[in-house]
């Protein structure tokens, strides 16, 4: 009996060590509230919203694509290290008006570390925010720690008023 219980106990022993808890959801995204002039979230009703960026490898990756509807939140994946972001940002409205204005985050890359079994994590820190002025009226940074534990709005996006 007492062989019994030590294989048990040398069984549950390896299964504790071999168990790793890699965190399920890690993408690290930016997030972003589309804000109306007056202070308040914004709604795209008949507009819509794309966004893209420009990869090393020379080839463009849409990040959002004909965003419309309610209260607008949506997210944007951050690059692992590069030291800025470019983000391309396309408004439509529906009587065929569109502007293009380009978005830049400036940023610090932390590598984050849960275990070497674990896909590589990158936190960042942004550091300072620019944007064109075309529909655009402004970017107002909120929350500088982009990781994988924090939903709450980095930027407030405001769109202008006459667009």
């Amino acid at each position: 009996m007492r062989k019994i219980v030590l294989g048990v106990v040398a069984g549950l022993m390896l299964c504790a060590c071999v168990s790793v808890d890699c965190p399920v959801q890690n993408k690290v995204e930016a997030v972003y509230y589309l804000m109306s002039p007056g202070g308040g979230r914004d709604t795209l009703n008949s507009d819509t919203l794309s966004i893209w960026t420009h990869r090393a490898d020379n080839t463009d990756a849409t990040l959002l694509n004909r965003l419309c509807g309610a209260k607008v939140q949506f997210s944007i994946p951050v690059s692992y290290t590069n030291p800025f972001d470019s983000l391309f940002v396309w408004l439509k409205d529906d009587e065929g008006n569109s502007w293009k204005d380009t978005i830049c985050l400036y940023k610090e890359n932390y590598p984050h570390f849960e275990s070497v079994d674990c896909q590589a994590s990158y936190f960042h820190k942004i550091t300072a925010v620019k944007c064109s002025t075309n529909g655009i009226d402004s970017i107002v940074l909120r929350n500088t720690d982009v990781n994988y534990g924090n939903n709450d709005a980095h930027f407030h996006l405001y769109l202008k008023a006459d667009r």
